[in-house]
């Protein structure tokens, strides 16, 4: 793992008719690594496209982040090499653990200032797209959430541009403990976590209102 973390792989992808990407039948989660500076604004890297915009995308996942750790776990336990934008994610990294990174966390990243925000749930798209990518895709949901590995959406608060090998810089860290794996545990396996990400600074709104309708519902 590199002394300095790092993005090592930055990916775009435009939607395509996908037959098996149900119910919209199309998706954009084919991500392919492009080379040089790439502008990022509010919603996201400039050439990234969006397909279900009800599910996805919006301020608060303008860009996905996977780490390459996780992508090798991934290579081990498929026994299939998984490359970068594989699974859908934006920037690929190298040596930040993504999956404890704190909400409201704050990477500088080439002239872009991001702030963790929400996490990735994996749905049939994602499955779908391992089986026609080659992959065993069965069970792939229950197997993604069981590993704990879900990468991170961020938020975008001051727009600019990077490109691989730019460094991760993290420049604030908030004063509690949720990390991005205790909210992809609350929003999957382990609900009683729920009332831990109300009123969270940065949050998706979603999340948070899911969590606190969560707190909100009789015993």
């Amino acid at each position: 793992m590199p002394s300095q973390p790092q993005v090592v792989s930055v990916n775009v992808g435009t939607v395509q008719q996908q037959g098996t990407a149900r119910p919209l039948r199309r998706t954009a989660i084919d991500k392919r690594a492009v080379s040089g500076p790439v502008r990022v604004d509010t919603l996201g890297l400039e050439g990234d496209e969006v397909a279900d915009r009800k599910y996805h995308g919006g301020p608060h996942q303008a860009v996905y982040a996977f780490a390459r750790e996780d992508l090798d776990h991934w290579t081990e336990q498929l026994g299939e090499t998984v490359r970068p934008g594989l699974f859908g994610e934006n920037l690929t990294t190298s040596g930040i653990d993504v999956n404890e990174a704190l909400l409201g966390e704050r990477w500088r990243i080439g002239t872009v200032l991001f702030e963790v925000s929400s996490v990735r749930i994996p749905c049939n798209v994602f499955k779908a797209w391992l089986g026609v990518s080659g992959f065993d895709e069965r069970a792939w949901v229950k197997r993604f959430a069981a590993a704990g590995r879900p990468g991170a959406y961020l938020r975008v608060l001051e727009t600019g541009a990077l490109e691989a090998g730019d460094p991760v810089a993290v420049v604030h860290r908030p004063d509690h403990d949720v990390t991005v794996s205790t909210m992809f545990r609350a929003l999957t396996t382990e609900r009683p976590l729920l009332p831990r990400l109300v009123g969270l600074p940065g949050i998706d709104p979603r999340v948070e209102e899911e969590a606190a309708a969560y707190v909100a519902a009789p015993a």
